[in-house]
């Protein structure tokens, strides 16, 4: 499960950027979780957030 916490968020994009199934979409200023199912929970969008807006749980 992908759980972003919006108000911690700052809209970057980083997570999206490195999401290599595209599961993560940033769609007016807002990062969306399109297909869940396709997420190989590698945890790289997590890494990458600067805000540690981002945790991917299994």
């Amino acid at each position: 499960m992908i759980e972003i916490n919006y108000q911690k968020c700052g809209y970057c994009g980083a997570c999206v950027g490195v999401c290599e199934p595209m599961v993560l979409q940033l769609m007016e200023n807002m990062v969306i979780v399109t297909n869940e199912n396709k997420c190989k929970k590698c945890k790289a969008c997590e890494v990458v957030c600067p805000l540690d807006a981002i945790k991917v749980k299994q």
